[in-house]
């Protein structure tokens, strides 16, 4: 389960069994959608679950939380808002 923004600060919440692969896939806009739409692009928070019905059941949590309520629990982890995958790609 992850949690990603654009420059604007739109939050995403979404879930992938391969983070690294998904936060490419959002960065090179391929996949469409809200996220391609909305340029989705810098990581801020993930979670790592043993089964895949745990994250989708952690995503659909997150995803009925308030902007506050998300960006309260991304700043325990992150609090300076950075692109936790900022460094995963070669330039």
């Amino acid at each position: 389960m992850y949690i990603m923004t654009n420059k604007s600060g739109t939050l995403y919440v979404g879930v992938t069994n391969n983070l690294l692969k998904r936060v490419h896939q959002h960065r090179a806009r391929l996949i469409n959608g809200f996220t391609k739409k909305y340029r989705i692009a810098r990581l801020l928070y993930f979670e790592t679950f043993a089964d895949a019905y745990s994250a989708i059941a952690r995503e659909k949590t997150l995803k009925g939380w308030t902007r506050k309520k998300k960006l309260d629990l991304i700043k325990q982890e992150n609090p300076n808002l950075q692109d936790l995958a900022e460094d995963w790609y070669e330039q």
